[in-house]
């Protein structure tokens, strides 16, 4: 049986972008509807929180301090200390009807953030990319025609990416070159389709290679062999998991991010602290996020 405590009942809207910082030992995580970005520490259990101007995509630490981000107009770099956000670049500009989502650094210290297509009562368009930003702050679009951004991670040796569209059930796998950030070779990881339905949110990779998927409106979270083969799920004890990353001292936690995503009262009727920091002992680690290097 999993151990699940929720460690902060935030209540968040759409809780989102775990990242531990090893250097603080403290959790980073955000509220996009909210504009709420939170630092949590799991010793004190006191939550430090900014708000931002825009809704949040996701977040990173930054190598020389503060915090490296995308908002709904592109990435952006935020001093924690000042409150102050330096714009980098807006690569969607010419598309309002989209705004930045799941993304975080791979093991090479590169920020990567995909966008979405968020425009309540028109059809959806899939015009959504992924992207890179180098240590130069150069941004590359390397995935595009994508609907909703999401399952961002790499396998410990760099030589996979995992990644998905929301608005289908499959994740995909690409040949990674750690050494240029390029992709190549996309195919079927899983397909959600084959094991009842459902789709995948926030993602991470565990240190024997296992991938954590969060799936939405299902309150599982599950993990996958390098393979594809679901071997393990984990029940929540409420229903809208949106992300998850390995944390605390030994990278032994599993800090998994809710939402109540502006649901009734009735819909969150029985359920235990929707919206809440949840933290897992899974019984394996994680793998150290790398902070990025521009």
């Amino acid at each position: 049986m999993t151990d699940i405590e929720c460690v902060v009942d935030a209540k968040a809207q759409l809780g989102e972008s775990t990242y531990w910082d090893p250097t603080t030992e403290a959790l980073w995580w955000i509220d996009i509807y909210q504009k709420a970005i939170h630092r949590f520490d799991p010793v004190s259990r006191q939550t430090e929180t900014h708000i931002a101007p825009e809704l949040l995509g996701c977040i990173a630490v930054r190598e020389r301090g503060g915090l490296v981000l995308t908002m709904a107009s592109g990435f952006y770099f935020f001093d924690s200390t000042t409150g102050h956000f330096d714009k980098i670049t807006d690569p969607e500009e010419s598309l309002p009807d989209n705004r930045f989502n799941d993304g975080k650094t791979d093991r090479q210290g590169r920020f990567w953030s995909g966008s979405m297509f968020e425009a309540p009562g028109k059809p959806v368009v899939k015009n959504a990319s992924l992207y890179r930003m180098d240590a130069d702050l150069s941004v590359h679009r390397i995935v595009e025609g994508i609907g909703c951004s999401n399952g961002l991670a790499w396998s410990p040796d760099s030589r996979t990416m995992y990644y998905t569209d929301s608005h289908g059930p499959v994740v995909w796998a690409w040949d990674f070159d750690p050494l240029t950030g390029d992709v190549e070779n996309r195919r079927p990881y899983f397909d959600l389709s084959e094991m009842g339905g459902g789709v995948v949110d926030g993602s991470t990779v565990d240190a024997e290679g296992g991938y954590w998927a969060t799936i939405p409106f299902q309150g599982k979270v599950l993990r996958f062999d390098p393979a594809g083969k679901l071997v393990r799920t984990i029940e929540l004890p409420t229903d809208l998991p949106t992300c998850c990353e390995f944390g605390g001292r030994d990278l032994d936690t599993l800090y998994v991010t809710t939402a109540i995503y502006n649901r009734t009262p009735d819909q969150l009727a029985g359920q235990q602290n929707p919206g809440g920091l949840f933290a897992l002992d899974v019984g394996v680690k994680g793998l150290p996020l790398v902070p990025f290097k521009g």
